[in-house]
């Protein structure tokens, strides 16, 4: 099931995304949330008549650094022995169509295509033969990243933490199998990145079991599983998608941050 959240006539709602291409797509509301048990409502909307948002409000982003051996090369970085973690902050999350604005502090920002794992359950020190029962599903995620900030300040949060460094969506796939999924990137339609998830150096059971050792992950949190080698620069213009199979496509346009 492709969950979305949304927004049209003022009011936030989820619902179940049905039908193929941009013109087919409906959204059969839900009844409640999709962290505990609902019912579809059976009352259907375009989604051309609403507002995608992001398809979660994690309370958290624990993301994943040097996860695929090509990326770290390129940077000229050493592969880590065990998953790297940092956090990108709530207020860094924004959805498909939203704005990416170019923050001030940088003059080098750079997009990097990831798979996203969305947490459904409140969980701790998750053992990996139960990793697949916390998951609700997984979206596209691009960890965008101020790269002269990350060298220069050696510590990532204000590198990967600024407002709108984050886009998630379109929406959460439910029923997928990620270990071998297709991830492209392209920037005004050239193709920047592609890789597959076969490629993680650390598999999505070993992350999970890594963050939820040392914190509670709560319903809506998401991971960020690190992203493949053809990370590049973002200009103000620049409209950047993010294609995951079996999921869809995470556009958003970069610009000047007011």
């Amino acid at each position: 099931m492709r969950i979305a959240r949304f927004s049209i006539d003022g009011n936030v709602a989820f619902g179940a995304v049905e039908g193929e291409g941009p013109d087919g797509l409906v959204l059969d509301i839900i009844k409640g949330v999709p962290f505990a048990d609902f019912e579809l409502s059976g009352t259907k909307v375009p989604v051309s008549k609403v507002r995608l948002l992001p398809p979660v409000l994690p309370s958290k982003v624990v993301a994943y650094g040097r996860n695929y051996a090509e990326h770290a090369a390129e940077l000229g970085h050493e592969v880590p022995e065990a998953p790297f973690a940092f956090f990108k902050p709530s207020t860094s999350v924004v959805g498909p169509g939203d704005p990416i604005a170019y923050p001030s502090f940088s003059q080098e920002l750079h997009h990097e295509a990831e798979l996203a794992v969305v947490i459904g359950r409140m969980c701790r020190e998750v053992p990996r033969e139960r990793v697949a029962d916390v998951i609700l599903g997984y979206t596209c995620a691009n960890d965008v990243t101020a790269r002269d900030v990350q060298r220069r300040e050696k510590q990532w949060a204000r590198a990967k933490g600024f407002d709108s460094s984050c886009p998630l969506g379109p929406w959460v796939e439910t029923e997928l199998d990620p270990s071998d999924l297709a991830i492209q990137c392209t920037v005004n339609g050239e193709q920047r990145q592609l890789g597959r998830t076969s490629q993680m150096i650390h598999s999505i059971e070993e992350l999970v079991v890594n963050a939820s050792e040392a914190m509670t992950l709560l319903p809506g949190d998401v991971i960020l599983t690190g992203t493949p080698a053809g990370v590049g620069p973002l200009s103000v213009g620049d409209e950047v998608a993010v294609t995951i199979q079996g999921i869809g496509t995470l556009t958003n346009k970069v610009i000047k941050r007011g």
